[in-house]
């Protein structure tokens, strides 16, 4: 049970440890006001947002070798060369998919490209989207697959550890920013906590998007454990985060209207989502690909 205790020790440190570090950046950037004019009016919970991730990837690598990987192959990340057809495989297969319901979405429901949107910026966000996707594609597929399911699988069986991995990555997707009223103080971070969860609260909004993001992680998660690499899945990850950043620019529409269906811009939140990941897995399970060896659990 070790790497129950190693994760448990994680994520207390990545939460309570970002809450209590972001009042501190918050009073720096504050008395660099002048130096860094636009940092210092970002809002409270965004210093909250970013203490969260910055020590989730200062812990991410002492977190693997406590946990027993002694190399990137450990962790699914062997050697680029001969996984060039899994890279691309996969983020054909998460582009195309997610163009497949951007399309129905603009054919049959409320939302239209939207018209006004100058030549040069579009060219910007579109490398700033497709940028986003490779960096986030690769680290949260090392977080999330590599370490998180790879050391639940240790533990428990491999269908198991799926599905909890599958679940923490969408609890963490679910999260939503919440403001901080009043003066900062030490512990404001600590109160945003409870508050970034109220979204759960909110039937809407956790059906059914909190399913498709977990049925998205199960999916990247079998796609580890077929290969026994993170070349797929990053793939995938990546084209689907490339959909995602741009569908809300490319396109606009009434908001509330048809949401719990279509979605809203971040599209994989509506229930035609799910017919789509649904395909995606059909699809995936027809790709031929080596099998890697399941690992018993302890």
């Amino acid at each position: 049970m070790r790497p129950l205790r190693l994760l448990g020790i994680y994520i207390a440190v990545v939460f309570l440890g970002g809450a209590l570090l972001a009042p501190w950046l918050y009073w720096l950037v504050q008395s660099m006001a002048e130096t860094f004019p636009e940092l210092a009016r970002e809002p409270f919970h965004r210093y909250v947002n970013r203490s969260l991730l910055a020590l989730a990837l200062i812990g991410l690598f002492p977190l693997l070798k406590a946990l027993g990987a002694t190399s990137p192959r450990d962790i699914g990340l062997t050697r680029p060369s001969g996984q060039w057809k899994n890279l691309m495989g996969g983020f054909l297969l998460g582009f195309l998919s997610l163009a497949l319901l951007a399309g129905a979405a603009l054919m049959f429901g409320p939302r239209d490209f939207r018209d006004e949107i100058e030549p040069v910026r579009l060219v910007r966000r579109l490398g700033n989207a497709a940028l986003t996707a490779v960096v986030v594609s690769v680290l949260e597929e090392i977080l999330f697959r590599g370490a998180l399911f790879g050391s639940l699988r240790k533990v428990f069986h491999w269908v198991l550890a799926l599905v909890l991995s599958s679940m923490i990555y969408a609890l963490v997707h679910f999260m939503e920013s919440a403001r901080a009223t009043g003066p900062i103080e030490w512990y404001s971070g600590l109160q945003l906590l409870p508050q970034m969860l109220r979204g759960f609260g909110v039937l809407d909004a956790v059906i059914p998007g909190f399913f498709n993001l977990t049925a998205a992680g199960m999916l990247l998660g079998l796609a580890y454990q077929r290969t026994g690499t993170l070349y797929f899945p990053i793939g995938l990850h990546a084209g689907w985060i490339f959909w995602l950043k741009s569908y809300g620019l490319l396109t606009s529409g009434p908001r509330g209207v048809h949401d719990l269906w279509w979605g809203t811009a971040k599209l994989i939140n509506g229930w035609a989502a799910l017919p789509v990941l649904a395909a995606v897995l059909l699809a995936f399970s027809l790709l031929p690909m080596t099998r890697k060896r399941e690992q018993p659990a302890l």
